[in-house]
């Protein structure tokens, strides 16, 4: 049918690691409140990094919510997340101007594509 879920805000309020058993999500989503000081705080920096790797491991995409910088959103790279939601790209918009919005702006890839000429 298409329907991914997504586990929003995970690693806070009632989410849990049995939702992971429990739900077939397609995707994790960091809270923001892990995102926001990861720059300077090691432990949500760690926390981050696994949520990353424990999305990947279990074959998840992973969004990270409430970038608003270059630092945290090079660190997202840096790790794989997969996809990014925040003010670094854009404050809200009326729905009526997204579609215009997303089409004048050039996809920014998140983790480097794959050179299979580099690799061979």
């Amino acid at each position: 049918m298409g329907v991914v879920l997504a586990l929003d805000d995970f690693g806070t309020g009632y989410s849990s690691f049995s939702y992971l058993r429990q739900f077939r999500a397609g995707k994790l989503k960091i809270d923001r409140s892990f995102v926001r000081d990861l720059v300077s705080d090691r432990d949500d920096a760690a926390i981050v990094a696994v949520i990353i790797a424990l999305g990947r491991t279990l074959r998840m995409r992973v969004v990270a919510e409430g970038v608003e910088n270059e630092a945290q959103m090079a660190f997202l790279r840096e790790h794989g997340c997969d996809e990014i939601q925040g003010y670094y790209f854009s404050k809200p918009v009326p729905a009526a101007c997204a579609a215009e919005m997303l089409l004048s702006v050039p996809p920014v890839p998140l983790v480097p594509a794959f050179d299979q000429e580099s690799a061979s």
